[in-house]
């Protein structure tokens, strides 16, 4: 075992293990042995294998669905931690579930990404790690450390990579500018927005593409893609507009039904994202690019421990 990994211990959850396990052997430690157990009754039972006392505790788990019983493992197993005499406990959440529960946008809506941050504190978490969150205010929620990782220049050295020409950088919605921004600055591109309207959860119809991009190669960015539809509504739209090929990428691959065979039918040449959530082999289609965010995390993770400015993996 490295130096690093004599004090250091990190965990997982059911929602993920590969992910932590490559997070790990970027690190050169061992994934730290415990047991997610369910009682008869679908209760969730967390047992420790291994010493925790007086060490730095790092919990990988994304939130996605099942993301009722992702949540409740996670919390468990902070509890568990802190009970054993962990030092800290630093909850690794690659998807923050509940992000688009931001505000209230009707009388009487919850804030649910709230309830969630006071959940994780409230179990015992020292720290939270994450990944792109939908809306970046969440990181006010809590009362602890929050470091939102950013998974675009991952997706930028990718596209990078494959020279591409004539690229435009598009936004599928007016808040998705800043990401958009951002990627078009790396790439050293202009932008364009598609403009849209979403009259109920779930559902985007696309009004108008705001921006040339006839003869060019579209790259849609987006913070996640759930049920495909907002994506390829632009991608059609773009094609219309003469756009020559369009690409979509995202960090986080929610994917929920019917987005596989949405996706695989619809125009897109290629969809690239991020492994913050993992993919079972039924929804891994032939257009789909997974890049690994295990390095990202594992430098941040790295970081926090060697208490160095983790600011430098914003660059």
């Amino acid at each position: 075992m490295s130096v690093l990994g004599k004090r250091l211990k990190v965990f997982s959850g059911n929602a993920n293990k590969e992910l932590a396990q490559d997070i790990c052997r970027c690190l050169g430690i061992e994934l730290g042995q415990a047991e997610l157990l369910r009682f008869q009754d679908g209760e969730i039972r967390a047992r420790n294998m291994e010493t925790v006392r007086g060490m730095e505790v790092f919990l990988i788990q994304p939130l996605n669905y099942p993301s009722a019983e992702h949540i409740m493992e996670l919390l468990i197993m902070i509890d568990a931690m802190k009970r054993a005499s962990a030092k800290e406990v630093c909850a690794v959440i690659p998807y923050y579930a509940y992000a688009r529960q931001d505000r209230k946008t009707q009388p009487r809506d919850p804030i649910a990404a709230k309830l969630l941050a006071n959940l994780i504190t409230a179990a015992g978490a020292d720290r939270v790690v994450t990944l792109d969150l939908h809306a970046g205010q969440i990181q006010g929620f809590f009362d602890i450390p929050v470091d939102n990782l950013k998974g675009i220049p991952i997706i930028t050295e990718y596209l990078l990579k494959k020279k591409l020409e004539n690229v435009i950088v598009v936004s599928p919605d007016v808040g998705g500018v800043v990401r958009a921004r951002e990627l078009a600055d790396r790439l050293n591109c202009q932008i364009a927005i598609v403009d849209k309207r979403r009259p109920r959860p779930n559902f985007a119809e696309v009004m108008n593409i705001i921006g040339e991009v006839s003869g060019k190669t579209a790259i849609l960015v987006d913070d996640m893609i759930d049920t495909g539809g907002t994506i390829v509504n632009a991608a059609k739209a773009l094609i219309e507009k003469g756009a020559v090929e369009v690409y979509a990428c995202c960090s986080h691959a929610v994917f929920s039904h019917p987005a596989v065979e949405i996706l695989q039918d619809s125009p897109l040449k290629e969809i690239v994202v991020t492994d913050s959530i993992h993919l079972p082999p039924e929804k891994q289609i032939p257009k789909l690019t997974v890049l690994s965010v295990a390095p990202l995390f594992a430098e941040a993770i790295r970081r926090i421990f060697e208490e160095r400015p983790v600011s430098k993996l914003f660059d």
